[in-house]
């Protein structure tokens, strides 16, 4: 049974580009290493701060916990929040197309 979990926050302003380039590179370490079992997807919204993540990962295994580049962007993830805008939620797949 997959998991599934979505994360949102805001970045401040002046963090949201590097926030976008940190998540770039966990894709292409993604790309490269294919860790199987994973979907992840990330949005940066309309507003231009505000990012959305859906992870889904197919079995108990953690995929992200092993990427380098998943614990670069962690680093310093509180000082490119702003402060209570970060949501992290389970949540279960109820349909999809292409996902």
């Amino acid at each position: 049974m997959s998991k599934v979990v979505i994360v949102q926050y805001e970045t401040r302003p002046e963090s949201a580009d590097e926030n976008q380039r940190l998540v770039e590179d966990v894709m292409s370490e993604l790309a490269h290493d294919d860790p199987g079992g994973l979907r992840y997807a990330a949005f940066r919204l309309g507003d231009g701060v505000s990012f959305v993540h859906i992870v889904v990962s197919e079995d108990d295994r953690e995929p992200l916990a092993h990427s380098t580049a998943f614990k670069a962007f962690q680093r310093g993830i509180g000082e490119r929040v702003v402060p209570g805008t970060l949501a992290r939620t389970e949540a279960a797949i109820v349909g999809s197309y292409r996902f």
